[in-house]
């Protein structure tokens, strides 16, 4: 299995941390957030991944040549420019896609490898199954899946009763995507009027290959825009209920030595 680490950011939340190093290369207990990382995706069966670089990206490289690339296959894409989540991920698309296309050129087969990966940020931590989310995309058919919890956050997530993307919130704002038409063509009802569950992101995706050619928006962008334009046009984008896992933002340094005590105390293993 394959996986993208977003790793591009300026770190501005870390200063003065990220004053001479990029953010995968903040320690947290010793060790590098993009060697956590990557130890995570490893153990979990991922032995090919990508990843973003721009802020001092010459050091993740080297970082990475002089550990053997911790014993997986690891790609570059250097962001001259930083593309955000979405952008970063349409530019780094060719590494999912090249096994598709090899694949499809040794076949008669016209239907493409729609093979799965994780997309995660290098600025989280977490004890979230893989595995399960996996199982749960695969199981679902989805074209996304999102690690999300119940806490406090500024820009929640609204998904349906069925765990469906519907909208999110940004400044107390709710915004809302139509109802994917039905079979016969009528819109699904007022979603205005359907219990909507306010959810907040973990950074942490599943996605299928074939969402790659969908993403149609250029340059500079957020996905999660994308993901409700996809999710107004009747795609799966799911919700993974991740509460019973252990998860930490570390974006400020605050947060890492939050991080390196549950360490200690065994509540992240």
């Amino acid at each position: 299995m394959k996986a993208m680490i977003l790793a591009a950011g300026l770190g501005t939340r870390l200063r003065p941390l990220t004053d001479d190093r990029p953010k995968a290369l903040v320690e947290l207990s010793g060790r590098t957030l993009l060697e956590i990382t990557l130890s995570r995706l490893r153990a979990f069966g991922v032995t090919e991944v990508i990843v973003n670089v721009h802020h001092f990206a010459d050091k993740v490289i080297d970082y990475l040549k002089s550990h053997g690339n911790f014993g997986m296959r690891v790609e570059i894409s250097r962001e001259d420019v930083l593309l955000d989540t979405g952008g970063g991920l349409k530019k780094a698309s060719w590494f999912f896609l090249e096994d598709s296309s090899r694949r499809h050129s040794k076949s008669s087969d016209s239907n493409p490898v729609d093979e799965p990966f994780l997309l995660h940020n290098v600025d989280v931590i977490s004890s979230i199954d893989f595995r399960r989310m996996l199982e749960f995309h695969n199981e679902n058919h989805a074209l996304a899946t999102l690690a999300v919890q119940s806490r406090e956050t500024s820009r929640p997530l609204l998904f349906d009763g069925d765990l469906q993307l519907r909208g999110r919130r940004i400044d107390n704002k709710n915004t809302l995507i139509s109802p994917a038409p039905t079979a016969s063509g009528s819109e699904a009802g007022n979603l205005s009027s359907i219990p909507l569950q306010s959810l907040a992101f973990s950074g942490i995706h599943v996605i299928s290959q074939r969402l790659l050619p969908m993403l149609t928006e250029e340059g500079v962008f957020s996905i999660i825009p994308s993901y409700l334009r996809l999710s107004a046009q009747g795609e799966k984008i799911l919700a993974f209920r991740a509460e019973q896992y252990y998860w930490r933002d570390l974006g400020r340094p605050a947060d890492l030595a939050q991080a390196a005590r549950d360490l200690q105390q065994r509540v992240l293993h």
